[in-house]
């Protein structure tokens, strides 16, 4: 693999995260039907992609610390059981998104962190984030060669933070404002895609992928 492909991942999950209603776009969607605004959806993700970089931030955070104190293929092992018995859990659970619900706009960023927080949203990003100089421990030097660096942990966890959250943010910025000006509340009405069912296999499949190649 090349140093390049953990950055492509992070960009990659970011695009998922935002076709997933749950994220963002559909509350989006909500407020700017019920304000009759696209300008009104706009404004609507940016405090959403707030929301959603600081659940991330968070996770990142965690991988620093607990990588510099434990093995790093005990990290990767545990980190994958632990995406792969939350997505059981999501598995479980699960209920297919409804209509938006009418917030005010500060209510958006704490919405969206919760939100993030509560599907796994940073859990999924785990196996990549082990790949990249994030709080590194003395044992970790051939994964970092492989993986690159940025110039130091803390850039390097702003920039998979940002990565991410751009991404996330365009593609959820995309559907927003297609779903708003081609499809409206006929869409909402009508949707039968049961995405929390993607979600959660999307997080057995991240796991398990960490298992396969912790093992390897």
């Amino acid at each position: 693999m090349t140093p390049a492909w953990p950055w492509v991942a992070l960009a990659g999950l970011g695009a998922f995260h935002g076709l997933n209603p749950a994220m963002g776009w559909l509350l989006a969607v909500g407020l700017g039907l019920q304000r009759r605004s696209r300008s009104a959806v706009l404004w609507a993700l940016l405090p959403i992609a707030l929301g959603h970089a600081l659940s991330i931030a968070l996770v990142v955070a965690a991988v620093g610390l607990l990588r510099s104190l434990i093995d790093f293929t005990a990290l990767q092992l545990g980190s994958a059981v632990v995406i792969i018995g939350f997505g059981v859990y999501r598995l479980l659970v699960r209920h297919r998104a409804g209509a938006a619900a009418q917030v005010g706009s500060s209510q958006l960023a704490l919405w969206s962190f919760l939100m993030a927080t509560a599907h796994g949203a940073g859990l999924m990003l785990v196996p990549v984030l082990l790949r990249l100089p994030i709080g590194a421990g003395p044992h970790d030097h051939a994964h970092l060669a492989a993986a690159g660096s940025l110039g130091g942990s803390a850039a390097t966890g702003l920039a998979a933070v940002g990565i991410h959250t751009l991404a996330m943010l365009a593609v959820a910025g995309a559907v927003a404002l297609a779903v708003y000006q081609w499809l409206g509340a006929a869409f909402l009405r009508r949707a039968r895609i049961d995405l929390d069912l993607l979600w959660a296999l999307a997080l057995i499949a991240v796991g398990l992928a960490s298992v396969v190649q912790a093992l390897a």
